[in-house]
């Protein structure tokens, strides 16, 4: 005789010591799986980040991911693309509230860039990884592009203001990215005690500001 479950049973809870089904969709499915993937990311990295495991997570079937992600790495992409959004935003956010100059803005960037490394460490390795992949989607390079308009803009327009060195403006950022990195990498190894964090990345935006000066 085929059991019935009560109305007010809850996908995935025991009944009779049974476990019922676990349900094909989900009221936001997209949505929770990134978020879902972006935790088991933090706490286990990339090479522990399961697709089975992200939809028992969120109490919906094995086969429900593949709705929206044919794979593992299709969620990958898709959290690295969604994380330069965000970082992207961020960035965007900081040079607009920061003042006209090029070293209020320079800094502006650079706390915001540890700020978001520190809190997502495991999430900002995956973006760097992803977008250099031979095969990484368009819009994850075009993802990884936009973030960083907002860096390569304070660049151009110093240059144009004459408070930054001539050159092709991409190749400077780079210089200024790669300070903002190592940054990124003391803080994330606890060279910088957090409390001494912001002012050493005042301190260092000061020196990076004189050295991009024009001679």
């Amino acid at each position: 005789m085929k059991t019935m479950l009560p109305a007010s049973t809850s996908p995935g809870t025991l009944v009779d010591g049974m476990t019922a089904t676990r349900p094909y969709h989900h009221g936001n499915l997209r949505e929770e799986l990134l978020r879902e993937g972006e935790r088991a990311l933090e706490s286990g990295g990339a090479a522990g980040l399961s697709l089975r495991e992200v939809a028992r997570a969120i109490g919906v079937s094995h086969a429900a991911p593949r709705r929206h992600f044919a794979d593992k790495q299709a969620l990958l992409d898709a959290l690295a693309e969604a994380g330069f959004a965000r970082l992207g935003a961020d960035l965007d956010r900081v040079v607009d509230e920061a003042g006209p100059g090029s070293g209020e803005q320079l800094a502006a960037l650079a706390r915001a860039y540890v700020s978001f490394a520190g809190a997502h460490p495991a999430l900002l390795e995956l973006m760097f990884a992803a977008k250099t992949q031979a095969d990484a989607p368009p819009q994850l390079r075009d993802a990884a592009e936009r973030a960083f308009a907002a860096p390569l803009a304070v660049i151009a327009e110093g240059q144009a203001r004459g408070d930054i060195v001539a050159g092709y403006h991409e190749r400077v950022a780079k210089f200024a990215f790669a300070t903002m990195h190592g940054l990124v990498a003391m803080a994330n190894t606890g060279m910088l005690p957090a409390e001494a964090t912001d002012a050493f990345i005042d301190e260092a935006s000061v020196h990076l500001m004189q050295g991009l000066r024009p001679r």
